[in-house]
């Protein structure tokens, strides 16, 4: 039987455990982890705990990371985004207010329609905090000027900002080229750059000496563009569909991404690059220069390419300067073209001759509407890729292409079709692709004569080839496709292989 004092000795230790249980022990964390246990919470939530306590409030008005766009997730597109601007600027110009002097600020980031001297002022009282990274997403009712405190910052590491419609202006070369000391990341989106002409050598070592990533959208009046910053590793450039010229020269550059951009309709383009560090370049969606000059791009891995095309673009200079591009691509490993390309591949026997050989490819993966007349142009770049390992075909339905339904009755009635007697003239001229080539995917296989003619050529003579999916077109459907399907795979299956090892699938 348990005695008195057995029984109080028992009830004073219950007692001492759940005091010490009490203890506030998430409080007694240093600051930096309380700081980031508190960056996962949205920054209401994170305003709402400087009520709980005198050290709680300490950690708010020192908390680095203040991102503002938790409060607006809509954006400032939004409907209510007016109503939101007076109330939520109010509460950022309070953060920053109430905040400990003495605290620096690491991320500032929010997006708001308001005036440029509100916005002025904040980012002015950011700066005096030494924010490291600022990121704004902001509208005006007009054009304004970057605020003179970023540019002056010595703190900044990071600084990205976009402007909704009408965009805002950069201040004079003297001026920036005076800033930005210590930035390593910028980005600008709707800058507007008419009259304009001195800051198209802005982006060099003097203005930027540790620039590491750049990225300009939407550069309005944008015609010439020089970039050589050497420490310049990733570049991007988007909707500048004014640019006439682009120099690019970077010791460090590894990734580079241009798209939807040049003057389609100018008569004295030309872009020029120069980076022996490239690994990967995407050149998307842009319009044909009169002139294309690519150098030291030996270490190129992947490769993206895409063009918008004119009529007028099919000939000429333009042509020229679509070789020299291809050809300044010849290290490349992995190689994505995109329709206008096999287009424009097949609209003249030049590039047979001139298309230099890409001896390190291994992957290709090319879209195409497959018509007729594509059918060069897809011998052209198999006869330039002699080791190529993986082919990925991905055909475009395109109701304005007239394709030649597959028919077994009309097969059976002559010994070849004029599709396969060109894939069978090109046996000796395509010796090493077939040689080498062991994977092949076509998506989008409507079952038309061109794609058959072409997977039954590519198993007849593919003596590497180890597996061939042919995955069925979104368009295909009903008990007459299968049925045809089954007709294909069966003739597939009919005649011998070069490849042993190789296996066929139908999706």
């Amino acid at each position: 039987m348990e005695t008195r004092s057995a029984k109080r000795m028992k009830l004073f230790l219950i007692a001492e455990t759940e005091a010490q249980n009490s203890i506030d022990r998430i409080s007694d964390l240093p600051d930096a982890v309380l700081h980031h246990i508190l960056f996962l919470l949205p920054i209401k939530s994170i305003a709402q705990t400087s009520l709980l306590s005198k050290r709680w409030r300490s950690l708010w008005s020192s908390f680095p990371d203040l991102d503002f766009t938790t409060i607006n997730p809509d954006g400032i597109s939004s409907k209510n985004s007016h109503t939101w601007a007076a109330a939520g600027m109010d509460f950022i110009t309070q953060v920053l207010a109430l905040r400990d002097k003495h605290s620096d600020i690491r991320i500032l980031r929010f997006r708001a329609h308001l005036s440029f001297s509100r916005l002025n002022a904040l980012i002015r009282r950011a700066t005096r905090h030494n924010v490291q990274q600022l990121d704004v997403e902001v509208a005006t009712d007009d054009y304004f000027n970057i605020p003179r405190s970023v540019i002056a910052s010595e703190s900044l590491r990071v600084f990205k900002l976009k402007s909704r419609y009408p965009g805002f202006r950069l201040p004079p070369l003297s001026v920036m080229r005076d800033g930005f000391r210590s930035l390593h990341t910028l980005s600008l989106s709707v800058v507007i750059l008419y009259n304009e002409p001195l800051l198209v050598d802005l982006f060099s070592d003097s203005s930027f000496p540790q620039l590491k990533k750049l990225n300009l959208d939407a550069c309005f009046g944008l015609k010439h563009l020089s970039v050589s910053c050497r420490a310049l590793e990733d570049f991007s450039l988007e909707s500048c569909f004014q640019l006439q010229g682009l120099n690019i020269s970077g010791p460090k550059l590894e990734r580079l991404r241009v798209s939807y951009c040049f003057d389609a309709y100018s008569d004295k383009s030309c872009v020029t690059i120069n980076a022996p560090r490239l690994r990967i370049l995407l050149w998307e969606y842009n319009a044909i220069t009169d002139n294309s000059v690519l150098e030291n791009l030996s270490l190129l891995r992947q490769v993206s390419i895409g063009f918008i095309v004119l009529h007028k673009d099919l000939s000429g200079e333009k042509l020229q300067s679509v070789s020299n591009l291809l050809s300044g691509l010849s290290h490349a490993h992995c190689l994505k073209f995109e329709s206008k390309c096999i287009e424009i591949l097949s609209s003249n026997n030049y590039f047979a001759v001139y298309l230099q050989p890409f001896h390190n490819l291994k992957s290709l993966e090319l879209q195409t509407s497959f018509n007729k007349n594509n059918v060069r142009g897809l011998a052209c770049l198999f006869r330039s890729s002699p080791t190529l390992h993986t082919l990925i075909l991905k055909i475009i339905n395109d109701y304005r292409v007239e394709r030649r339904e597959w028919n077994r009755d009309l097969w059976e009635m002559s010994s070849c079709s004029e599709e396969e007697q060109f894939w069978d003239s090109q046996t000796q001229t395509l010796k090493s692709f077939l040689h080498h080539l062991k994977v092949v995917e076509v998506h989008g296989f409507l079952d038309c004569e061109n794609e058959v003619s072409l997977a039954k050529f590519l198993l007849k003579h593919g003596k590497a080839l180890e597996e061939m999916t042919l995955c069925t077109g979104q368009y295909c459907s009903g008990a007459r496709d299968s049925l045809r399907r089954q007709k294909i795979r069966s003739q597939m299956m009919g005649f011998s292989w070069a490849s042993s090892n190789a296996k066929i699938s139908f999706h």
